[in-house]
């Protein structure tokens, strides 16, 4: 599915805002659920702690998790016969199979051999659109690899070089399935002792597995919305998740996604109307004007301008009340990106 129902006459423009650069988190809050949370309910707006969330939820409510882990995807090396390259890995195929983004100062040709972090021999084996199919030799897999002489693949506003603090604050507490090059950030805020408090107030949890991809940060070069294509991402939805978001709307509580990466997966594995176990690939793109069917509410960071994630939450509380919360969250400081604030939005 490539579009979902969009006004053809939506442009980048529409989801253009001014943010002051020292806005930008940098680092993550001194403990995970220190962060700030805005509601926006409809239009209205209020200011709260992350930590107050279990009272802002009900009991019965389910909040459905993504519990990919972020891989050390990022490495840096060069060719056998010279010049330097970055590889950020962008899905692993295989044991000793990736497809990698490739900065070099000439795209490698099949047959050329790389050199990476010093100890790992790759081979560029062909190209899919952007990306380059690797094979790595030796007896360790690639995620082994990458675990042991990867980097923490920050986002690029995120301007330091990857640190020990990166390596545990850039992964959620709950991460169980390696596979993603970007963490789900909306599940950045919770630990164990909030996990803990939700499940004692009777707020329900769920889980599946979407792995992120470096796509989630490129730009979207078409002025017409209409017209950009969304990378496609892997997804399972297990059926005791599916079984949980039906008791949850039979008894007639909400679906809460964690994040923009939950609210995907749940929408793709219902398009053809109810929500279904399993796993597939999706390129969903969410924009105003698509019909959710399963999410009635969702937490997530405060995304990019011009970005396919403003799009999404723009689709799911509308573009007006979404355009003042932003207005507000700047006015009060509030903290943006993947390591910001967060916001619990109610659907439109």
């Amino acid at each position: 599915m490539k579009h979902s129902g969009q006004p053809e006459e939506l442009t980048l423009a529409d989801f253009d805002y001014a943010l002051p650069e020292d806005l930008v988190a940098q680092h993550p809050a001194p403990g995970r659920a220190e962060s700030r949370l805005l509601r926006l309910a409809g239009d209205a707006i209020s200011d709260h702690a992350f930590s107050v969330l279990p009272g802002l939820l009900a009991p019965g409510d389910l909040l459905v998790f993504n519990d990919t882990r972020v891989i050390k995807a990022r490495l840096a090396g060069e060719r056998e016969s010279g010049g330097r390259v970055e590889v950020l890995v962008e899905r692993v195929l295989g044991p000793h199979e990736a497809l990698a983004q490739i900065r070099a100062s000439n795209a490698p040709r099949p047959g050329v051999r790389l050199c990476l972090a010093g100890a790992i021999d790759a081979e560029v084996t062909g190209r899919r659109e952007d990306l380059f199919a690797l094979r790595f030799a030796g007896a360790e897999t690639v995620f082994e690899l990458l675990e042991r002489y990867g980097a923490v693949p920050l986002p690029p506003y995120i301007t330091h070089a990857p640190v020990a603090e990166d390596e545990v604050r850039y992964q959620t507490v709950y991460a169980r399935a390696p596979g993603a090059v970007a963490a789900p950030t909306a599940g950045l805020h919770f630990d164990a002792a909030l996990l803990a408090r939700l499940a004692e107030a009777g707020v329900r949890s769920a889980f599946l597995t979407l792995h992120v991809g470096a796509g989630t940060f490129q730009p979207v070069r078409a002025e017409r919305i209409a017209d950009h294509r969304m990378h496609e991402e892997w997804y399972d939805i297990p059926e005791a998740t599916v079984a949980a978001v039906d008791a949850a709307h039979a008894a007639g509580r909400s679906v809460v996604a964690v994040g923009t990466t939950s609210l995907r997966a749940l929408e793709s594995g219902a398009r053809d109307g109810a929500l279904r176990a399993g796993q597939g690939e999706t390129d969903l793109f969410v924009t105003p004007g698509y019909r959710f069917r399963v999410v009635d509410r969702l937490i997530t960071n405060f995304h990019l301008p011009r970005s396919t994630l403003l799009m999404l939450v723009s689709a799911f509380a509308g573009m007006a009340p979404v355009r003042r919360a932003y207005r507000h969250a700047i006015a009060q400081r509030y903290r943006f990106f993947s390591y910001g604030d967060a916001m619990l939005v109610d659907r439109a």
